[in-house]
């Protein structure tokens, strides 16, 4: 039909205590590795195992969204901390049931608390309070699925007039 690609990128908002549990991480993973040096060599279990745990928090703690938009194709992909990449969904928007804002009417039906329709849901936004969200209802490998996502106006224009 056309042609174009959109890409947009959203960086989910970090967690208020998040800092302070790297710290904490830290600091007992020293400490630890510290007394198994003094005391005894099986406290340094401990400590690494902390370190270790704390490389893997710092990875995954950190998720950033990428939305492609090319061709009637949406392409999700999910990157952990800013290295790892994850291909989550690739969407067909002629499956597009509805996109609106997450308090419209049209999706009022898919709601968790009083809605009458179930579906499983996809969190891709960032959490900022000032950005608005919108609920995408789509088919995917014969299922409706229920995503939420941080759409520029450019995007959400393009799948308005795909949708329409």
């Amino acid at each position: 039909m056309y042609d174009y690609k959109i890409v947009e990128q959203v960086s989910r908002k970090k967690k208020s205590m998040s800092g302070i549990l790297r710290k904490v991480m830290i600091i007992f993973a020293v400490f630890f590795v510290i007394l198994g040096i003094t005391i005894s060599q099986s406290f340094m279990l401990a400590g690494f195992l902390l370190a270790a745990l704390y490389f893997v928090y710092d990875v995954f703690s950190q998720k950033d969204y990428e939305y492609t938009l090319e061709s009637d194709t949406l392409t999700i992909d999910v990157i952990y901390g800013k290295k790892y990449r994850k291909t989550a969904h690739v969407l067909e928007l002629k499956n597009m049931e509805v996109t609106a804002p997450h308090w419209h009417e049209s999706v009022a039906k898919y709601k968790k608390n009083g809605g009458t329709e179930k579906l499983k849901k996809y969190d891709y936004t960032s959490y900022d309070d000032d950005v608005p969200y919108y609920t995408m209802i789509v088919k995917e490998d014969g299922n409706k699925i229920k995503l939420l996502l941080d759409l520029t106006d450019e995007m959400l224009h393009t799948i308005k007039t795909l949708q329409a």
